[in-house]
């Protein structure tokens, strides 16, 4: 079900991936991108190898975003807008399946025990306590696996780099202390 909701969401996305700019920086890990679509994900949408200049030139933007990120995933049906956008903003930025597995998460979170299995599909038993459970609870929850997730991209990309005088290095401990106060 796409609603005017949906179509805003993606909107904003396309904003905040600064369509309709393309960028192919060697720190991207994405590579060729346009509008938040990466080169792997214009091959596994059209079923063939493309280039960099297909992407380009991409212009099936929004039927990406709403099948990929959307419709597939099972994020059109989380019935509070927010925290929709919330989730499907965090699966553009990392896989629907991430997305799902930290939503699933902030549920049995939520409840205190395990109510839901754990394994980023959301379906109709996911939708059912999503839907089910405090929103707002859940937005910080989702939020604060988000926030702590980069911090691990960020302190690990320094490590890598043998960097050991960099202060990105403690970014996941920042942001894992910062958490405590987000979590309900």
């Amino acid at each position: 079900m796409v609603t005017k909701t949906t179509e805003a969401i993606i909107d904003t996305i396309l904003r905040r991936e600064g369509w309709p700019r393309y960028t192919d920086r060697s720190s991207d890990r994405g590579g060729s991108t346009k509008g938040g679509i990466t080169l792997a994900t214009l091959t596994s949408w059209r079923k063939r190898p493309v280039t960099a200049t297909d992407v380009a030139a991409l212009d099936e933007v929004r039927a990406i975003y709403r099948a990929r990120y959307i419709e597939e995933p099972g994020f059109a049906g989380i019935a509070d807008d927010t925290l929709r956008a919330l989730v499907i903003d965090s699966g553009v930025n990392h896989g629907p399946a991430r997305a799902g597995t930290w939503l699933q998460d902030a549920v049995n979170d939520l409840a205190g025990r395990l109510l839901l299995k754990v394994d980023g599909t959301v379906g109709p038993k996911t939708l059912a306590a999503v839907n089910g459970a405090d929103a707002a609870g859940l937005r910080c929850a989702v939020f604060v696996a988000r926030m702590c997730f980069y911090g691990g991209l960020i302190s690990g990309d320094a490590r890598k780099r043998g960097r050991t005088d960099d202060q990105t290095l403690n970014a996941a401990g920042w942001l894992n202390r910062l958490a405590e106060f987000m979590e309900v």
